[in-house]
């Protein structure tokens, strides 16, 4: 018998498909399952690049859920397992994953299925995930694992590099810093995860129950992003409740506010941020030991250790 899996997601630049590619390629060399793809497509256009003032109307609704509805998707369930990929747009999972968990196809298919999160970013990821976990909650799916992967660079590089990666399509690192985006061998190496799911299915013969990607450093997070996010996601909390207020995506009435939102977003990333950096820095001796409890929480239940990287080495 042939156990059934789903992987599901949406890619607006492609990187996400890529790993999800990856992941995908050892199951489909197994022949203990099958393996039904599925690319989510929302109702409304999000095109890449992306339009300065395009990119900043979508929050208000990141940040609310409340996103458009997708496409029709042709997949029939029930699945044996779930790999659901998606990619945090400010500091929630994007519309169109979304817009899928709050669909009936998601009530159906996810209820008492193991889940697996699969996330490309640039590096802020804690909050979308706290949302993510309470969306599969809320449908009882039984969440057994979380992969992060990250930009190359480092968090100041990508200020500069994910922005023009972003609004212009371009890639490629400038003055001197890495290009933007998450390193092609790190996309490579994902197809540990892949093996470590067939693997299991081979030597199990059953649906997973709880984590089965541990020891492969699936994730690994940072509390000084994590504490940071906070403060963004409370700012992104105000600010579009003010402009969903003003019109509906796309309207002229919330054009100005968002030329204002953005000034005053880069005030808060040139500012606010370095202070609050500097401050947790200081603090850092006497927070050890909380710093230490938000990163296990926030690494569960997969974690960042590597004892079994041996076993499923980069191919």
């Amino acid at each position: 018998m042939a156990f059934k899996i789903l992987i599901i997601g949406y890619s607006q630049t492609g990187q996400l498909a890529q790993i999800l590619d990856q992941i995908e390629r050892p199951l489909t060399e197994s022949d203990r399952v099958q393996v039904t793809r599925v690319a989510l497509e929302s109702t409304r256009s999000f095109a890449f690049p992306w339009r300065f003032l395009d990119f900043f109307d979508v929050f208000p609704e990141c940040v609310a859920l409340d996103p458009p509805p997708n496409r029709p998707i042709e997949a029939q369930g029930p699945f044996d397992l779930v790999i659901l990929g998606y990619q945090p747009w400010f500091l929630s999972p994007s519309l169109p994953t979304t817009a899928f968990l709050q669909s009936k196809q998601a009530q159906n298919w996810l209820k008492d299925t193991p889940v697996i999160t699969v996330v490309g970013c640039r590096n802020m990821w804690g909050q979308a995930h706290l949302k993510m976990q309470s969306m599969l909650e809320a449908l009882q799916a039984r969440h057994i694992d979380n992969v992060v992967l990250t930009d190359q660079g480092h968090s100041l590089a990508t200020f500069v590099t994910t922005p023009r990666w972003l609004l212009t399509g371009k890639k490629q690192g400038v003055i001197g810093l890495p290009d933007a985006g998450i390193s092609d061998q790190d996309i490579r190496c994902s197809q540990r995860f892949g093996h470590a799911i067939a693997d299991w299915f081979v030597r199990e013969n059953r649906p997973p129950q709880s984590s089965i990607l541990h020891g492969l450093q699936a994730v690994e997070a940072n509390p000084g992003l994590l504490q940071s996010e906070k403060i963004g996601a409370r700012s992104f909390a105000i600010w579009g409740k003010l402009i969903r207020k003003l019109g509906p995506p796309g309207s002229w009435q919330r054009k100005p506010v968002l030329v204002v939102y953005v000034l005053f977003l880069i005030t808060m990333i040139v500012t606010v941020v370095p202070l609050t950096m500097l401050l947790k820095r200081l603090l850092r001796p006497l927070l050890q030991k909380k710093l230490t409890r938000m990163k296990q929480d926030f690494e569960a239940p997969s974690g960042s250790y590597n004892a079994r990287m041996k076993a499923f080495p980069c191919r």
